[in-house]
């Protein structure tokens, strides 16, 4: 029996499974910078000055083709932190706060399983509330060296130099090293002192970022752990100047990847691993939290709608990568959009809103101000004035002979195959996952308030494909759909009744002409949503008896003291959208609340609506 024993232990002794980890597991080491796309070196801007990135990418991997799946910090960090997208567990919405489904972890709750130190410097602007510890620490003095003896590490350093908020700042001389007079303006940016200005601080940030890249590399060559340590570098969203940061263009989802992976663990690298090598394959956020477990031999969890794509789990290249807009800070929106190697499919469900709706933070840009007083005055080409338009339903972009997208190819019966083959897989994709962001936001919060949205959307009780059905027919602008949107606002579910009342606000007095009755009738829903859309359709195009009976509806579910923030801000939207009709009741509005009680992050919202609101009707 002793003998037996004595056999049986080493066996497990000597099991590769238990050996330890300092041996088996990687250091991962992520450097992450804000607000940039691939404005590097690297990726061949002549114009930019990044040597240590560069360098890092001579002997690294270079992913050419790289998506954040979200454009904008918040719901693609969610994107990175769980491995599935956030219109799948109802966290899309910028600076939103969503209870996370019951099984799933952020994957640095699995790396810390595994005898990882986890640790964060220090930005987290996570939509979904964690379940339990995530970090053994996130904080600015948060770093590897405070791991035990021999305990393999995974750390990230976050750097905000380069983010939207410096490119409008002070700059000191000695960083003013980009000459604005050769920067490249972009097709669809006004060529401006101000927009060149922006530009080329933007580059002079980073310039700035890339030095601080240098040192975290540094550390870890003085720390003799180069050897043993992965290391990923990558921007969180395309540039913080508009029309990059905050769309779901590639301008706003291109960031730049960079993966080296020491020759020690060559046997994790992906087939087309090359020191200095560029790799084709299609990359996105999603699949970052899949890659490392991956990397650490782990199999990633079924829920994770990511693909591996370096380590033992390595699932190959994949077709497309997929991107999502939703609400940015206190404006609404909805958009989906779709990559190859070469096209840019984009589905607008809300094509009444213009691009550039009024954001109270992207204005404090200068680039936003000039060109938003230029379009007014006209002085734009019809590239630059797009922008401060109603959008199309769709768009399609040949990035080879059109990078600044301003091109739309979505009406060219030449490209009709591509452009049905994209939209065909941005449904697929909406279905796969089951797309809770056909819900109002509200109504993501109160239907999954029982468990999360996430395991409510992917129940039987969310009739995606019903709503879809509407929300596709409302936003296609097609006329032939008007009498079946009509019917629709008395469809069981509410979310179809709100897509249904949208559709005919999108047809504008069309809309009202036929669906006057069926929309004064939706007055009276049960469902907020719903009412206030066609509230909003009545008051904007309606005449003066449907503003009548409309601008009370809006007025009774705007104030913050009264409803939750998401009904307030989307009856303050509708109020909004109503421009010199809401002249009657600014005094109302002047006496409205601005502050409530409201979810963590989403403070300034309301106040930010009614100070708009106010402003514009006074002028």
């Amino acid at each position: 029996m002793l003998v037996r024993l004595l056999a049986l232990l080493t066996v497990v002794v000597l099991s590769p499974a238990c050996v330890s980890a300092a041996d088996d597991l990687p250091n991962i080491l992520w450097i992450t910078s804000e607000d940039n796309g691939p404005e590097l070196g690297c990726y061949g801007d002549d114009y930019a000055t990044t040597p240590h990135i560069d360098g890092l990418a001579k002997r690294s991997l270079l992913y050419r083709t790289c998506w954040s799946n979200a454009p904008v910090c918040a719901p693609a960090r969610t994107t990175i932190i769980t491995g599935v997208y956030p219109p799948a567990t109802g966290s899309e919405h910028m600076r939103s706060n969503v209870p996370m489904a019951s099984m799933m972890k952020m994957y640095p709750q699995i790396l810390r399983e595994a005898g990882y130190y986890c640790t964060n410097a220090s930005k987290e602007d996570y939509n979904l509330i964690a379940n339990g510890k995530v970090w053994d620490e996130s904080s600015n003095k948060a770093h590897w060296r405070n791991r035990k003896d021999g305990q393999p590490f995974f750390a990230i350093f976050n750097h905000t130099i380069s983010h939207e908020s410096q490119i409008r700042n002070q700059i000191p001389a000695a960083n003013r090293i980009h000459d604005p007079a050769t920067v490249r303006v972009r097709a669809y940016h006004p060529d401006t002192p101000e927009v060149r200005k922006d530009w080329a601080q933007f580059y002079d940030r980073l310039t700035m970022m890339d030095e601080l890249v240098g040192r975290h590399l540094k550390e870890l060559d003085e720390a003799g752990l180069v050897d043993d340590t992965i290391v990923f570098y990558y921007g969180d969203h395309g540039s913080g100047m508009p029309r990059s940061k905050r769309w779901p263009y590639n301008s706003g989802e291109h960031v730049p990847l960079i993966v080296h992976i020491p020759e020690k663990f060559k046997h994790l690298r992906p087939e087309e691993y090359r020191t200095g090598g560029k790799s084709d394959r299609l990359t996105s956020f999603v699949d970052l939290a899949p890659t490392l477990l991956s990397l650490i031999g782990q199999k990633p969890p079924e829920w994770m709608q990511g693909h591996a794509f370096a380590g033992r789990h390595d699932t190959g290249p994949q077709p497309y990568i997929y991107g999502f807009r939703g609400r940015m800070d206190e404006r609404y929106d909805m958009v989906r959009s779709v990559r190859d190697q070469r096209y840019v499919y984009i589905r607008n469900y809300m094509p009444h809103k213009v691009y550039g709706q009024y954001i109270q933070y992207m204005f404090q840009t200068p680039t936003t101000r000039v060109w938003k007083q230029l379009f007014d005055a006209g002085k734009l080409n019809a590239a630059q004035s797009r922008f401060w338009q109603t959008k199309p339903a769709e768009e399609l972009y040949d990035l080879e002979s059109d990078p600044d997208e301003v091109v739309n190819l979505a009406n060219s019966p030449e490209h009709l195959p591509i452009k049905n083959r994209l939209a065909k897989a941005q449904r697929e994709l909406a279905l796969k996952i089951r797309d809770i962001g056909f819900l109002p936001e509200g109504e993501v919060h109160s239907r999954g308030a029982d468990s999360s949205p996430y395991e409510y959307g992917q129940s039987a009780a969310y009739d995606l494909e019903a709503i879809m059905d509407v929300a596709d027919r409302a936003s296609s602008l097609d006329s032939k759909h008007t009498a079946s949107l009509i019917k629709d606002l008395s469809h069981k579910d509410s979310a179809a009744r709100y897509w249904a009342a949208m559709g005919l606000l999108m047809r504008e007095k069309a809309g009202i002409a036929v669906g006057r009755d069926a929309l004064r009738s939706t007055l009276n829903d049960k469902a907020a949503p719903a009412k206030i859309i066609a509230a909003q359709a009545l008051a904007q195009w309606g005449d003066d008896e449907d503003s009548k009976l409309a601008i009370p509806v809006l007025l009774e579910l705007a104030p913050i003291d009264q409803n939750d923030v998401y009904t307030s801000m989307l009856a303050l939207n509708a109020l909004d959208a109503m421009g010199a009709r809401a002249t009657v009741v600014a005094e109302q509005l002047a006496k409205m609340p601005k502050d409530g009680k409201v979810p963590p992050r989403m403070g300034a919202y309301v106040k930010n609506l009614l100070t708009k609101i106010l402003d514009d009707l006074k002028q």
